[in-house]
């Protein structure tokens, strides 16, 4: 992670395009279902996620040439998406940051936790607390009539 001051961060454009909302939720869908998948079938595994932002997500991941479609012609059309050989190669950075998650999720929410004791702590014993709001405007304010 060593750079030179003032040199971006070398992994950024990848990251923005790795961890947008829902980008990598997707992606784990579509390796673990090792095939290809229906979009009601990705639907029915990220049911938090709405069919316009799935929509959405899948042209994004085509677009960055992470997912492929492919379209059945019939009535109704029938498409599938499927992971790319491009995006295989993220299946280690995928894998690294589950086995970091599994070993140090527990520290960073008990650094979260230690965070939040303190900071409602500090809240609670201030010596000067935000004053309660009256109803009124400040004084001094002039009330127009």
């Amino acid at each position: 992670m060593a750079g030179t001051a003032g040199e971006s961060c070398p992994i950024s454009p990848v990251i923005d395009l790795l961890f947008a909302r829902w980008t990598a939720d997707v992606l784990w869908v579509l390796d673990q279902d090792g095939g290809r998948v229906r979009f009601g079938q990705l639907q029915r595994r990220l049911p938090a996620i709405t069919p316009k932002v799935l929509s959405h997500t899948l042209r994004q991941l085509e677009r960055n040439g992470l997912v492929g479609r492919t379209r059945h012609p019939g009535v109704p059309p029938r498409v599938e998406y499927a992971t790319t050989p491009l995006a295989g190669t993220l299946v280690p950075v995928f894998d690294a940051l589950s086995d970091w998650t599994r070993a140090h999720l527990g520290e960073v929410l008990s650094a979260q936790a230690r965070y939040d004791a303190d900071e409602s702590a500090s809240a609670s014993t201030s010596a000067h607390p935000l004053p309660k709001p009256s109803g009124g405007p400040p004084s001094g304010v002039p009330v127009s009539e």
